[in-house]
């Protein structure tokens, strides 16, 4: 492969949802490159995109795929994602790195949740879209009805381009409103027989001629000029005002394509070619420090790492963009996240798993690399003098967890080390090594997504593993105020313990003053804060303790012990074991021993004493809160909100957007552990949802009781 310029190079992604066809649709273009001599399927399990083992034994992708092609003289780097909710990372990750996205639509479904969540990143990001109706020879395929959903989601910036002769297992002919030319295949697709537009179709040609002329001539004033002086535009003309409109975000073009006859891939190939913006022509990506950085080969040299994966025989490999400069064989290069050096000792051009060596890439170009030492995604590589580091990429909430342990105990240390791999090829993965549960934690985006962690670590990496419905991060707080003291008193032969301390309790609410008056049991307690300290917990929410001893009943020396007595019991709340959070502690009196009073004996006494205070201080157990968001077909939206209140869930809003409903609930996170599954099956994978924690709230008397009696079980059974 030749070394392309800048101003050669562009790079698309292909998105859309599940089903799509998006890897077919790969297979088509590396086909029609030359690439490949023949066309893989799904089904065969030889496709270029889908070749890990786990891919083709789930028959979806899990990883997005690069690829390249040259075509008319150019270089397309394409990002082949995944389909599935579960995979977002990977559509996230090539949005950032890409500069058009390919957004494909199934011709039965039309828009679907899942074209309209990818969308919304486009959308986010401020990325070209050309969209592509795929499956056109499917039974139930309807492409004026997928065009007028498109046009219902994203209003008049919906342009076609072409049209399909018919619709249906017939299919195999299309007019294009661009070249005024119609397009026909034989059964084996591939290249098209391209012919005059016939009489029949003339009429409803120019008119959908005449309504892409109007879109390209609006994005430049020469072009528009012209357009109101002759009616009209040429062939370069409409691709140089549809380029602008892409570039813009006013225009999306839409294709028809056939993928699995190879139909309408060549003529998307040469719209690609000619008319998608170059990487010098999107806007410039900047660095932590907000420096601009254009993609300029003559810039310092710059590389962003934006994948990494582990592939049998061969190790790490990193997949990374040229943001500035070049990059060639034998570069020796600053890790700029981790500050070690790396050699660069082989670059390559993919197209999947097969690998072209090439001398150089420049500056906006993909490619990959093998074996580096200590280089993570997410990681900037600079020559010698640059210091740009990038951090633009951004990931969704996590939304579905599992506990995980090795079935064999003694593996936990290797298990810890392969989850932290994990979670560097695939950023969407966070591991969390939960202190306060006493469980590892394992965040992803669905169901489908810890699955595949499961089949690769006991496939590829020989570890048995199981999940297990992980511990909800309860906590504890007070209600009203009440006091208590405790004496602690320990003698054994030469000096003894003492410390006794009488302190109150009360809720602390932001923006409530402190009183300084308490009754408890017909006696008045006369509080005057010596002085206050704010604790923000590392669990959430505050301590406040106030210093109130008058008369040097405990010296000022002994309070700091009696805060780590009270600290103890918030890490280990009275109730359940879980923290505590929200309190104001006053220790207002005490006693102590000229001899026999020191530190562990009013940390002791603290302790009790806040214990005993807090179990009458009308103790309450919180529980996390989620702000969920779903996005659904109306027709199910009935079933959706059934569900989701059987789940605890307050609804909180319903609202139409594109043509889907959109439900906003609180729902509490122990019922969210199933949620993911349950949605998929009850709307058919044609849902989404997200969720975000929102608050901590009081959890009802019976469910209070019930984790009451769960915790003094286990109490006893420890």
């Amino acid at each position: 492969m030749k070394i392309y310029q800048s101003n050669e190079i562009k790079n698309i992604s292909i998105i859309g949802g599940s089903g799509a066809g998006k890897t077919t649709l790969a297979e088509c273009m590396l086909y029609e490159a030359g690439i490949i001599k023949r066309r893989g399927s799904v089904a065969s399990k030889n496709t270029v995109s889908d070749y890990f083992p786990v891919e083709q034994e789930y028959g979806y992708s899990v990883f997005s795929t690069v690829f390249q092609v040259e075509w008319m003289g150019r270089k397309l780097n394409f990002i082949d994602c995944p389909g599935s909710d579960d995979f977002v990372g990977g559509t996230i990750t090539a949005l950032h790195v890409t500069d058009t996205a390919l957004l494909m639509l199934d011709a039965e479904y039309g828009v679907e949740v899942g074209t309209q969540n990818k969308f919304r990143y486009t959308e986010k990001l401020n990325k070209p879209v050309v969209f592509v109706v795929n499956q056109l020879d499917a039974e139930k395929a309807d492409y004026e009805n997928v065009l007028e959903q498109l046009k219902e989601s994203y209003g008049p910036k919906v342009v076609p381009v072409q049209y399909p002769l018919s619709s249906g297992p017939g299919f195999n002919a299309l007019i294009d409103v661009l070249t005024m030319k119609m397009y026909t295949w034989k059964p084996e697709g591939g290249v098209p027989q391209v012919t005059d537009i016939p009489d029949s179709e003339k009429e409803k040609a120019e008119e959908w001629h005449q309504k892409l002329v109007e879109a390209a001539a609006e994005n430049d004033e020469a072009l528009m000029e012209k357009f109101f002086d002759q009616g009209n535009l040429t062939e370069d003309e409409m691709r140089e005002g549809i380029h602008l409109g892409m570039i813009a975000r006013s225009i999306y073009p839409v294709f028809c394509v056939s993928a699995g006859k190879d139909m309408g891939v060549r003529r998307l190939m040469e719209f690609l070619g000619n008319v998608v913006p170059l990487v010098a022509e999107m806007p410039h990506v900047t660095t932590i420090k907000d420096e601009d950085v254009s993609p300029d080969s003559k810039g310092p040299t710059s590389v962003y790492v934006f994948k990494t994966t582990v592939e049998p025989h061969i190790g790490e490999v990193s997949y990374f963009k040229v943001m500035s400069g070049k990059i060639k064989e034998g570069d020796d290069l600053i890790n700029m996240n981790r500050g070690t050096k790396e050699r660069i000792s082989q670059i390559y051009a993919v197209a999947g798993q097969n690998r072209d060596k090439v001398e150089q890439l420049e500056a906006g170009d993909i490619g990959v690399t093998v074996k580096l030492k200590d280089t993570r995604t997410g990681n900037t590589l600079n020559a010698k003098g640059c210091d740009y580091i990038f951090d633009f990429i951004k990931y969704p909430e996590p939304k579905y967890r599992r506990a995980i342990k090795p079935l064999n105990e003694a593996e936990a240390e290797r298990l810890s080390e392969l989850l932290t791999r994990v979670h560097e090829e695939d950023p969407t993965i966070l591991v969390e090594q939960s202190k306060e549960l006493k469980q590892t934690i394992v965040h992803g985006q669905g169901e489908f997504h810890l699955r595949t962690i499961k089949w690769r670590l006991d496939k590829n990496d020989k570890m048995q593993i199981e999940y297990l419905e992980p511990k909800i991060p309860y906590r504890e707080t007070i209600t009203k105020a009440a006091r208590a003291d405790y004496r602690h008193k320990k003698q054994s032969g030469g000096a003894g313990q003492f410390g006794e301390v009488h302190m109150i309790v009360e809720p602390f609410v932001e923006g409530v003053p402190q009183s300084d008056n308490y009754k408890f049991n017909g006696q008045e307690y006369k509080i005057t804060a010596r002085d206050t300290q704010v604790i923000d917990l590392d669990w959430g929410g505050k301590l406040f303790f106030v210093n109130s001893i008058v008369g040097g009943s405990i010296d000022s020396r002994f309070l700091p012990a009696i805060l780590k007595g009270v600290m103890d019991r918030l890490e280990q709340g009275p109730l359940t074991g879980s923290y505590a959070r929200d309190v104001r502690v006053i220790v207002y009196d005490g006693k102590m021993h000229p001899v026999d009073s020191n530190e562990i004996s009013f940390r002791l006494a603290g302790r009790n004493a806040f214990s005993q205070a807090f179990k009458t201080a009308g103790p309450k157990v919180l529980e996390p809160i989620y702000d969920v968001t779903v996005m659904v077909p109306s027709e199910k939206m009935g079933d959706v909100m059934s569900d989701l209140q059987a789940r605890r869930a307050i609804i909180m809003g319903m609202d139409s957007e594109k043509g889907f409903e959109k439900l906003t609930a609180k729902v509490p996170l122990k019922e969210m552990s199933t949620y993911s599954t349950s949605l998929s099956s009850i709307t058919g994978g044609r849902a989404s949802f997200s969720m975000k924690f929102a608050s901590y709230e009081l959890v009802s008397s019976d469910i209070q009781d019930k984790l009451l009696k769960e915790y003094e079980a286990q109490q006893d059974a420890d």
